[in-house]
């Protein structure tokens, strides 16, 4: 199968490129520089040199490759990100979210592609009870900063499941950890634990849902030729809460133990978005992407994930 990929030097994409090659598939990867382009090449994949706000040239970058199915992991994540300073650290990716996925769709279409796959996030929905499904609503109402970046996931989600003639998978990922993500040994979030600044708030009920990067490349590759077009959740089989996991993350890093801080401590320090982050989520179902898609997750808890990612 041809596969173009849009961000093949992210977390994701680091870690689908390989899955894709040994699956077979004959892969184009997009990025914005060249320096990075040759180390696609060095992976054995044909590498284009294109800024995704660049309309024209997305479009016949795509059409040269003639893909069958397009996979959108474009990203700007910050490596360290500021609660204070959201809106302004997160204004290249919700760009990339809106016109940059606009411009692949543009060009999946040219080209005649049958499928188009766009990253997503398990954690814009709205509040609710229990683990979120895929039917639940997304948070367009949120308070900003989150409700810019919320709103450019629904523009990402409908550019890509509202285009005719191309069959539209949205992927909504839990929170990354592995090789390259945050959560790595040397990431911003493990720096951030050994330095004992990553508390847990109130209670600590935020319920996150993790997945390794490896499974989210495998449901990806799974995504290619599997499932209805829709959204899906790709995370673990156990969505945990922060004053569960983030002890035991600090334990498998072989840092001292998190601090814990009351809630108007960490508003005053960190912002009203921090404090949901650590009291507010609800964590997602995997239901479906595993019904559907016919993926399992092999770090199916971080429970050993952790462990296993870190020792």
């Amino acid at each position: 199968m041809r596969v173009f990929l849009a961000g093949g030097t992210g977390v994701i994409g680091r870690a689908l490129v390989p899955q894709l090659r040994d699956a077979g598939h004959e892969v184009t990867a997009m990025t914005r520089f060249e320096e990075r382009a040759d180390r696609l090449r060095a992976l054995g994949v044909e590498a284009v040199v294109c800024d995704a706000f660049d309309t024209e040239r997305v479009v016949l970058a795509v059409e040269a490759a003639r893909p069958e199915v397009v996979v959108n992991q474009l990203t700007d994540i910050p490596k360290a990100i500021n609660p204070r300073k959201m809106a302004e650290q997160f204004t290249t990716n919700d760009r990339l979210r809106t016109e940059g996925t606009r411009n692949l769709m543009r060009g999946a279409s040219a080209a005649g592609a049958r499928r188009l796959i766009s990253q997503s996030i398990a954690w814009a929905y709205a509040p609710t009870e229990g683990l979120w499904t895929e039917e639940d609503r997304l948070w367009l109402e949120a308070p900003e900063p989150w409700g810019r970046s919320v709103n450019a996931v629904a523009a990402l989600e409908e550019a890509t499941l509202g285009a005719d003639g191309v069959e539209g998978v949205v992927l909504r990922y839990g929170f990354f950890y592995g090789p390259g993500s945050a959560y790595a040994s040397d990431g911003s979030t493990a720096a951030m634990v050994r330095k004992r600044a990553f508390p847990v708030v109130g209670d600590g009920t935020a319920v996150y849902s993790y997945i390794h990067v490896d499974d989210a490349a495998g449901a990806t590759v799974a995504a290619l030729d599997h499932g209805p077009p829709g959204a899906y959740n790709v995370v673990d089989d156990d969505p945990g809460k922060v004053r569960e996991w983030l002890p035991e993350y600090a334990e498998a890093l072989g840092a001292r133990p998190p601090r814990r801080v009351p809630r108007f401590l960490a508003r005053l320090g960190a912002g009203k978005f921090a404090v949901y982050m650590m009291t507010g989520l609800q964590g997602a179902t995997n239901a479906k992407a595993k019904r559907e898609l016919g993926w399992q997750p092999r770090w199916a808890s971080w429970r050993h994930g952790f462990r296993e990612a870190l020792g």
